[in-house]
């Protein structure tokens, strides 16, 4: 039988920080796992992201929507997309990205957070198996 179950982000699961500009707040809610990104002002997926996923890009699907601030998107074949408050996209794997201009980006990710940004899953998972292949 399901039963109904309600989180705040203002009360996460965990917080992951980001090497520097920010953190994602991680709510697991019945098998899911949804975040709430804060990505500071000079926040770029490949200097605040990438030194923990150890991918040239980030290889993370997101379906998210955005809260406030603007990011842009650039995908692995060059495409590039501005995204804004009150956007809803589906960001496929292969992208960087980067925050644009002087506001925070904050978003809510509803698919891609299991393993986003999570040094103890890579630390743990690399002493178990022997294997450092990313999990971002």
């Amino acid at each position: 039988m399901s039963q109904l179950i309600t989180k705040k982000f203002s009360q996460p699961d965990e917080r992951r920080p980001f090497i520097a500009h920010g953190h994602v707040d991680v709510i697991h809610l019945d098998g899911r796992t949804m975040g709430l990104i804060v990505c500071e002002p000079g926040w770029t997926w490949s200097k605040d992201v990438q030194p923990i996923a150890g991918t040239k890009s980030c290889q993370v699907a997101h379906s998210c929507y955005y809260v406030s601030g603007s990011m842009e998107v650039i995908m692995d074949d060059g495409t590039r997309k501005t995204l804004h408050a009150g956007d809803v996209a589906y960001i496929p794997p292969g992208h960087d990205a980067r925050v644009v201009g002087d506001e925070p980006c904050v978003l809510v990710d509803f698919e891609g957070m299991s393993n986003y940004a999570q040094r103890e899953a890579s630390t743990e998972r690399e002493e178990s198996t022997g294997l450092t292949t990313p999990l971002i």
